[in-house]
């Protein structure tokens, strides 16, 4: 199961931003090239995860698009981004994201009290995005059915979950090691 999606992220290029080693992939990055028979391998397998039941599938800009899109177009459920812009809309909310190598802000708008919502990103790392997103949404009084994320880099799933309060599905796990990716 998910064979290309592995086999792909197993080529992926190395760089660094500091001591943190971040792979480059097409689903993490949007480069180099995306495979469509890749994408597609990716998302018929969030599709059979996915709660149906839901009002919005909410991603972070920016790689979270090319997920909540063609899902979107696949289930007819609206999708909802999370923008690294402020808008200044009515009910616009302010989230502090902090990861292994930067710092910002991000926005919430068009989600209220009691929308039911899937998560979905390309990749956890430190956890950062996933954390300032769902917590923001659950102080907001959204309902955060499902978070399902396409790739797991970390070692402290479990804390992150125990932070959220909630599972994190992934439908890989990979370690960096020796200037490799390695799924595990």
């Amino acid at each position: 199961m998910l064979e290309k999606l592995k086999e792909s992220l197993e080529r992926s290029d190395i760089v660094r931003f500091g001591e943190y080693q971040y792979f480059v992939h097409p689903i993490t990055d949007g480069i180099p090239a995306m495979d469509p028979q890749v994408l597609d391998e990716v998302l018929d397998r969030i599709y059979d995860l996915m709660d149906l039941d839901v009002d919005y599938l909410v991603g972070a800009e920016a790689m979270a698009i090319p997920l909540i899109v063609p899902l979107s177009l696949m289930t007819g459920i609206p999708y909802n981004v999370v923008r690294k812009r402020k808008y200044g809309l009515p009910g616009e909310v302010s989230v502090r994201q902090t990861t292994g190598y930067s710092e910002k802000e991000l926005f919430i708008n068009g989600l209220k009290k009691g929308d039911r919502v899937i998560v979905l990103d390309d990749v956890v790392s430190t956890g950062g995005t996933l954390r300032a997103i769902v917590k923001a949404l659950k102080t907001m009084g959204v309902d955060v059915r499902d978070i399902i994320v396409v790739v797991k880099k970390t070692d402290e799933l479990d804390a992150l979950e125990r932070d959220i309060g909630q599972k994190v599905r992934t439908l890989v796990s990979v370690e960096v090691r020796d200037g490799r990716v390695r799924v595990i």
